[in-house]
């Protein structure tokens, strides 16, 4: 075998990750309000940068024609000011709008440390309270046990108890509780001419309700199963989440990237980003660049911002543009979903929709992922459109958002004597003209948290 040295050319193709791709994916991949901070966090570390909040000037009144010929941006800046990112939004109606008033609501422990401080109790139970108080977690359940809480504070456990008692006296009824029993029973002592079959029920038959063994209650507690499903109806009527009313002390803020609006038989697709902050390059680093006198270095050091300012501009605008043209052509392929309901959502990939705008699948892929828009039937995930689904009988796709919502209401219309079970169901998808099979009947109606037809049936 003979070996040698040779020197041969090849051409090939290949994708090579850049700073600048990089962070073009990453700003593509960004919601709304993460967007912001990250342009924020650029103005902090790029000097050339900064947020433009003067209304932008009418076409035909620019001065600065000279200047650029002088500047000689080359092509970074050459369609800078068409950009729609780089414009400030002008809102015509400058109304005073009641809803953009933001208020603060009572957490629970505010609304439970309030009552507790009004009650007269020694001063140096407060630390108790507190500590109590402050370990209740956000449905209003203490999550650690009276020993802890003891040997924590180095108080008798007969004393937490005691505490905890008074707490539990509190508003919502059921605070405090340490587990489901514990807070309906807490429910059940504040409420009067409550029988004892009901407290019977909750202290021991709890599993057995949820299972919906009402015949094997009733055998047990030796009365009638029309009776255990009475109490089975009124214990349903109790909170078995205290502090779910409440405010939380994490909220998470929802900010549409997208706004569809109905406007005759059209649908409008509007971008959301009228009060994102719009960055623009700052007049005085402008002069610099043009200063024949500048040393070299600086000159360097202020083309590599400049360089990394148009393109982060130009990063925000593509990521405008892409979210814009997939929420235009899901408005295209999902109109009789605007126009009648859930039930007409259509089957839709991201490949799909990748062909139509001439990008790639994981382009797509990145604009919708975290992405909400704003439609006359309420706010939906972007991901929420890209669904499988099956071939109807008239030979349409029929996705499988459509098919829950028609098990669901197959669900609420059928007969709650005689509930249907997932064959049933089955057949009158069927009817409707769509083709399942039990297994998925029985999948979509668990995504549904609807319970199975044992559990569903009434006595």
């Amino acid at each position: 075998m003979k070996m040698g040295y040779n020197l041969h050319l090849e051409q090939s193709q290949k994708l090579v990750m850049t700073p600048q791709l990089k962070q073009a994916i990453k700003i593509l991949q960004l919601a709304s309000i993460e967007l912001d901070q990250y342009i924020e966090q650029q103005v902090e570390t790029n000097p050339i940068l900064e947020i433009n909040q003067d209304t932008p000037e009418l076409p035909g009144n620019e001065t600065e024609g000279p200047v650029e010929e002088k500047i000689n941006w080359k092509e970074y800046v050459e369609d800078f000011d068409n950009y729609e990112y780089a414009k400030k939004p002008y809102n015509e109606d400058e109304q005073f709008n009641y809803e953009n008033i933001v208020s603060k609501e009572t957490t629970l422990q505010e609304h439970l440390l309030f009552q507790y401080h009004i009650t007269l109790l020694d001063y140096k139970y407060n630390e108790i309270g507190e500590y109590i108080i402050n370990n209740l977690n956000e449905n209003g359940y203490l999550t650690i046990s009276v020993e802890e809480i003891a040997k924590e504070l180095q108080e008798e456990p007969s004393t937490v108890e005691n505490i905890l008692k008074i707490i539990q006296t509190f508003d919502p009824p059921g605070v405090a509780a340490r587990n489901l029993k514990e807070c309906l029973l807490i429910q059940l002592e504040q409420l009067h001419g409550i029988s004892d079959n009901v407290y019977k029920l909750v202290e021991n038959h709890l599993e057995e309700v949820a299972e919906n063994k009402y015949p094997l209650i009733a055998k047990k507690m030796d009365i009638t199963t029309k009776e255990v499903q009475d109490i089975c109806d009124f214990i349903r009527t109790l909170e078995p989440k205290p502090g779910r009313r409440f405010a939380s002390i994490n909220n998470n803020y929802l900010v549409p990237d997208a706004v569809i609006k109905k406007i005759g038989r059209e649908y409008l697709v509007i971008l959301n980003d009228r009060n994102a902050p719009r960055l623009t390059i700052r007049d005085d680093y402008r002069k610099l660049l043009t200063n024949e006198n500048e040393n070299s270095d600086t000159v360097k050091f202020l083309n590599d911002k400049l360089n990394s300012a148009i393109w982060l501009i130009r990063s925000i605008e593509q990521r405008r543009q892409t979210i814009y043209k997939v929420v235009e052509m899901i408005v295209k392929k999902q109109r009789n979903f605007f126009e009648y309901g859930k039930k007409h959502l259509k089957p839709m990939t991201l490949k799909e929709i990748a062909e139509e705008i001439q990008v790639h699948e994981s382009t797509v892929s990145r604009a919708t992922n975290g992405k909400y828009v704003d439609t006359p039937i309420g706010v939906f995930e972007l991901k929420y459109f890209f669904s499988s689904g099956v071939e109807g009988s008239d030979g349409e796709g029929i996705s499988a958002e459509s098919i829950k919502n028609y098990i669901k209401e197959i669900v609420e219309l059928e007969n709650p004597h005689k509930p249907l079970s997932d064959e049933k169901i089955c057949k009158q998808l069927t009817l409707r003209g769509i083709n399942v099979s039990r297994r998925t009947v029985a999948k979509y109606r668990d995504d549904l948290n609807i319970s199975s037809s044992s559990k569903r049936k009434r006595y």
